[in-house]
């Protein structure tokens, strides 16, 4: 009996140290647009791939996207016309990892990555 216990404990343990939300997935964005800005993101990967972004209304918060792992270029361009601002970020992005690009009340940029397996 001990050991039907023993070993019903032990499937249980290993298969809670198995349950990680993401295995190995790409890293992937969105935008968070609480401004009141017209928000585009392009996004260029060390691999030479490029993703975008396009047109998200203030308000609005875009599906994620994404892209591979490695060296990755956030160009972020709010607002349209001849009334824009762009700001770049560059970061090291690994699988399994979500970028939340915030657009505040004043239209300014905050980002954090946040690993999906917390």
């Amino acid at each position: 009996m001990k050991g039907f216990v023993f070993i019903l404990a032990s499937v249980f343990l290993l298969g809670l140290a198995s349950c990680k939300k993401c295995k190995n997935e790409d890293p992937r964005a969105r935008v968070v647009n609480g401004g009141s800005k017209n928000v585009s993101v392009h996004i260029a990967t060390s691999g030479g791939n490029t993703i975008n972004i396009n047109n998200i209304d203030g308000g609005m918060t875009s599906e994620y996207r994404t892209y591979a792992e490695g060296e990755v270029e956030f160009t972020i361009t709010i607002g349209n016309g001849g009334n824009t601002t762009t700001e770049v970020i560059k970061v090291t992005m690994e699988n399994c990892y979500e970028y939340d690009i915030n657009i505040d009340g004043n239209n300014q940029v905050t980002s954090v990555p946040t690993d999906r397996n917390e």
